[in-house]
């Protein structure tokens, strides 16, 4: 069905033929390719590995531990895990990298190599090249029988993982007890269903109802955490009268809530309330995607910081962040990157940062929600026809809104007052998308529209 080679990985749907799908030969030739240009000529290099709950996370897995194995490599293997999980053991670990074995939010036929430098962050854009390349060549030696690498099996993480969060200075344990909540966790037949629950038990949160707690891989619904996805989560929180409600996608780096009153909370919103908790007790900076809510921006300058935007993707928000020093960032997808925990985003964190907020203000979690702005996005694409200049069409609408601020980044965003708009390609589809907010749902999408019929009008 598909294969997509990137900078920082490779994700395909298992089966078919190699070069087409992610099959057996190309997980193979993708790792050697990582695992050789990491190991550049080291006499010991050890890599992290782990996976989340999908179908063929062990065929997966295997193929990939043993492919390092017979480059010299030695490994340590995390087995059923999370994607922060994976990040947080290579620092702890001193590895010198690490492949997160997980698809994210695809469905169950796909899979995934996510590759991480020895900070546990994904490489940079000039080594996934340089694996994209020599992954191509297919110039890989392999280690004699003498110099095979060694695995090691580690189960010893999850514990670990939860540790660091109940120890960071603002994760508030005995104010989230005191509450005494009652939470429900979409856990998607993916790995959250043990790592979430056992970290809400070790923040003192004892009645824990799991849906789709079973690690089976065969996703109860779409598994990525959107509105039109999480019905069953929605109604059980009313039905079990409980405080709110969490979902996390299959390798737990993307999380949103559910009111109590079964609403929405709102994913765009899981970074606002954090950044505004983090904010109130560190003032600094923030960063999030420039197709994520100005609600962050907001709350920054209330609490005195400055807020900065970047490049849609993990790899260029963790740049961004570095680049302004940071306190707090992510993505509008529900992703929370706390960058004195670690550099990737950690739906773990996020729950107790999330819930050490929510106890502080006493409020129920509707009642926080009401405390930000209520913007809209409206999230569009156009399927581009084959041969057409991009890069003339968004030259042609920049020029008929230069009198708008425009920020040229990543791909096109003008600001209208306090509404905008953003257009960027997709890396993966001959697409064009188009995010726009507003603070009404009608004015978001006539914007859009808007800018839909700019670009068929320039595409002539």
């Amino acid at each position: 069905m598909s294969l997509i080679k990137s900078i920082s990985g490779i994700r395909g749907t298992i089966g078919g033929k190699p070069g087409d799908n992610l099959t057996p030969v190309d997980i193979v030739k993708f790792t050697a390719a990582y695992g050789t240009i990491i190991a550049d000529g080291k006499s010991k290099v050890k890599i992290v590995i782990g996976r989340d709950g999908r179908i063929s996370g062990p065929m997966v897995q295997s193929l990939v531990v043993n492919t390092l194995v017979a480059l010299g490599i030695d490994v340590v293997d995390l087995g059923a895990s999370t994607t922060p999980t994976v990040e947080v053991a290579v620092t702890m670990e001193k590895a010198d990298g690490g492949i997160i074995l997980t698809a994210s939010h695809n469905p169950k036929e796909w899979n995934a190599l996510k590759l991480l430098n020895n900070e546990g962050e994904f490489i940079s854009a000039e080594i996934g090249a340089k694996v994209l390349e020599l992954a191509a060549k297919e110039e890989f030696s392999f280690a004699s029988v003498d110099k095979l690498g060694t695995v090691t099996t580690d189960e010893t993480y999850l514990q670990k993982h939860i540790d660091a969060i109940l120890s960071y200075p603002l994760v508030d344990i005995n104010a989230i007890k005191k509450r005494k909540y009652k939470v429900v966790v979409d856990a998607i037949n993916s790995t959250g269903a043990v790592f979430v629950p056992a970290l809400l038990n070790a923040l003192g949160v004892d009645n824990v109802i799991v849906l789709n707690a079973e690690v089976t891989g065969k996703f109860a619904h779409n598994p990525e955490p959107l509105p039109e996805h999480l019905a069953e989560l929605c109604s059980e929180v009313v039905k079990q009268k409980a405080d709110l409600g969490i979902a996390v996608d299959p390798d737990v780096d993307r999380l949103c809530f559910v009111n109590e009153d079964g609403t929405l909370f709102g994913e765009e919103y899981t970074l606002v309330a954090v950044a505004d908790y983090i904010l109130g007790k560190k003032p600094g900076n923030t960063v999030s995607n420039m197709s994520s809510t100005r609600s962050l921006k907001e709350v920054t300058l209330k609490h005195g910081g400055q807020y900065f935007p970047s490049a849609v993707g993990e790899v260029n928000v963790v740049k961004k962040m570095k680049d302004v020093n940071a306190v707090i960032g992510g993505e509008g997808n529900g992703g929370i990157i706390v960058p004195d925990f670690h550099y990737g985003r950690d739906a773990l964190i996020g729950i107790g940062l999330f819930l050490s907020h929510l106890a502080a203000t006493g409020k129920s979690i509707s009642a926080l929600r009401g405390t930000y702005p209520d913007y809209i996005i409206s999230k569009n694409k156009i399927e581009l026809e084959k041969g057409i200049d991009v890069k003339a069409i968004f030259e042609k609408i920049k020029k008929k809104y230069e009198k708008n601020p425009i920020n040229t980044e990543d791909g096109l965003k003008i600001e209208f007052d306090s509404d905008w708009v953003h257009l960027r390609t997709s890396n993966t589809e001959p697409i064009i998308r188009i995010y726009a907010e507003s603070d009404f749902e009608t004015k978001a999408n006539n914007i859009a529209m808007q800018i839909m019929r700019d670009i068929k009008e320039f595409s002539v």
